[in-house]
């Protein structure tokens, strides 16, 4: 069954305010919107737009509950993933989320402790974990992602000194050279003091802000001109967060329109600025870790980091076919397919391992399954139940396919 379903963009304040209309070919709200989310999450689940296919349910949720064998092929289960388009017009917050046994202990631990699941104070609103991709729409999609060697942001911050003079000088020399010794226990110790509250916190980051406007904040120079470019756009959003330091200590990332980057558990992370598909498992636990006004529970954040030292990567692709690329990360949750057909491909067959959400960003397109056929334009979204099978997809256009993971 093919299910045309849709969903009104989220509003939060870093949202852009034409990127998703622009893509879509929507009417803008005039607001910011920031992330439409498509998929049974209850947060923002789906709206069915024909309620008669599905018994009157009027969003995706209430369809799978009340109906999980037509809408899933089971009769028990839920649907593991949550597809978005996101629109970062500023940067997000730095977050990491647990692992799936992190997130059923701390789940578990705060239902016992009696924490309301809306209250701020809860870290844990469900007991699964929530890794994540993000397909570059933009050309250029910048992102903070995981920690970078150690004795490099070292040298990096100990450059960034020279930029000050007097006890601004002193205050960044002297954290770089807290940056020495095993790498994983150092950026532990320097990511608790600098959440931590401490006074001489909010002079460092002073001391690096002002640094930072000395030096020639240009994306495309070096290390220190992309480190004074991430200091410029992290204070301007966030004045005095100890955030814009601890990013000093992240890779910067900056993908090209097409390329994608994988988040798994543990990895600290911030969205800059950029149009993108983002598909993640469907929860809502997050571990915030700077750069917000919302609480930082700090033990609970450390607890869940992969401090280890990475070099991030792209997300390679698997090639099925012509005009079909599809993103498999290690987890079964989701898995991407990007169909792009044109002159050169006019068809692809795309199977389906469950139920999928599939969403057209251009042109128009035809779907047809083992069971059903739909037409599907610029900015339509359509649910497919898993008896629809393999998946032919003819026309001119581009298609997302949020699927599990086979």
């Amino acid at each position: 069954m093919f299910v045309r379903i849709g969903n009104t963009p989220r509003d939060y304040a870093w949202g852009s305010t034409t990127a998703i209309a622009g893509l879509l070919g929507t009417p803008a709200s005039g607001h910011p919107e920031a992330e439409l989310w498509l998929g049974a999450h209850p947060g923002s689940a789906s709206r069915i737009l024909d309620p008669e296919q599905t018994g009157g349910a009027e969003d995706l949720a209430a369809w799978i509950d009340r109906d999980p064998v037509d809408a899933l092929g089971a009769a028990d289960g839920r649907l593991p993933y949550l597809l978005k388009v996101l629109a970062a017009a500023g940067p997000l917050s730095l977050q990491a989320h647990p692992s799936t046994a992190q997130a059923q202990a701390g789940f578990a631990r705060e239902n016992a402790a009696g924490i309301p699941l809306d209250s701020p104070d809860r870290n844990y609103k469900d007991a699964t974990h929530k890794p994540e991709l993000i397909f570059a729409l933009s050309d250029t999609f910048a992102a903070l992602c995981g920690f970078r060697d150690v004795h490099g942001s070292a040298a990096l911050i100990e450059r960034l000194a020279t930029a000050a003079a007097g006890a601004e000088r002193s205050a960044i020399e002297s954290f770089a050279a807290t940056l020495h010794g095993e790498p994983s226990q150092t950026l532990r110790r320097a990511t608790e003091w600098l959440l931590g509250g401490e006074p001489a916190v909010a002079d460092l980051v002073a001391a690096v802000v002002s640094a930072g406007d000395a030096v020639d904040p240009d994306p495309a120079g070096d290390d220190l001109a992309v480190a004074a470019d991430t200091i410029r756009l992290l204070a301007t959003s966030f004045p005095g967060d100890p955030g814009i330091v601890l990013a000093l200590l992240l890779n910067r990332v900056t993908l090209t329109s097409g390329q994608t980057l994988y988040l798994p558990a543990g990895n600290i992370h911030a969205y800059l600025h950029g149009l993108g598909i983002e598909l993640m498992a469907a929860s809502d636990n997050v571990l915030r870790g700077g750069l917000t006004p919302k609480r930082i529970d700090v033990p609970e954040l450390v607890s869940i980091l992969d401090f280890s030292p990475i070099t991030p990567e792209p997300l390679a692709p698997e090639r099925l076919a012509p005009g079909v690329e599809v993103f498999r990360p290690d987890v079964p949750d989701f898995a991407l397919d990007h169909v792009e057909l044109g002159d050169a491909v006019r068809t692809a067959a795309v199977a389906l391992p469950g139920a999928a959400i599939a969403l057209c960003t251009a042109g128009s397109l035809t779907l047809s399954g083992g069971n059903g056929r739909i037409e599907l334009a610029r900015g339509e979204t359509v649910y497919i139940t898993p008896n629809e099978g393999e998946l032919t997809v003819a026309g001119t256009g581009t298609l997302f396919i949020a699927t599990p993971n086979s």
